[in-house]
């Protein structure tokens, strides 16, 4: 993934949340609180992904921002709307289908997306916050009592359950996993 100033990240400081908020700005908070305490065991996760971000601390904070850099390099495409070019491999049936499409095939592939996007009754985006939460919570959580049963309950999509489970974990570990678990479902893109 991109590494990007403005993607929405959360720092650990063991089971306390150190930081969360824009990678630039997590990523100078994770650097205060290791110069202040180099044995400190910080992990940062990508609140998109549940993945951890591996972070550049080198040099002082002007440094690291500068790392950032302020704009992403232009690319083809639409800037407005982050249009990504990626291959895609079809069968010539298809592509003779897609060029018959008005629009051409990008414009129909984007159509078809959307629809798909919108029929699922928001399962995939459901999916995808329980995967992000889990990628969180194996890193965090995994020798935490109740981990099998809480895990079992969010692929679950027991929220309850999932409470229940986890309600003796730390406050901090437990309120982002239950954030990237549900808080997408209400219809977030």
């Amino acid at each position: 993934m991109i590494e990007t100033a403005d993607r929405p990240c959360a720092a650990f400081d063991g089971e306390t949340l150190l930081a969360r908020g824009p990678l630039r700005e997590v990523a100078l908070a994770v650097q205060r609180r290791l110069a202040g305490n180099p044995a400190a065991t910080v992990l940062t996760f990508d609140d998109a992904t549940g993945r951890i971000v591996d972070l550049d601390l080198r040099g002082s904070p002007a440094e690291i921002l500068a790392r950032f850099g302020g704009t992403e390099p232009r690319g083809r495409g639409r800037p407005k709307l982050g249009v990504v070019a990626r291959e895609v491999t079809l069968l010539p049936r298809h592509w003779d289908w897609l060029s018959a499409q008005p629009g051409g095939a990008s414009q129909a592939l984007r159509r078809l997306v959307d629809a798909a996007r919108r029929g699922d009754g928001g399962e995939t985006q459901a999916r995808i916050a329980r995967e992000t939460a889990y990628r969180f919570m194996a890193a965090l959580a995994g020798n935490l009592p109740g981990f099998e049963e809480a895990s079992r309950a969010l692929f679950a999509g027991d929220e309850r359950g999932f409470a229940a489970h986890a309600a003796g974990w730390p406050a901090d570990i437990r309120t982002y996993a239950q954030e990237l678990a549900w808080s997408r479902l209400g219809g977030a893109d």
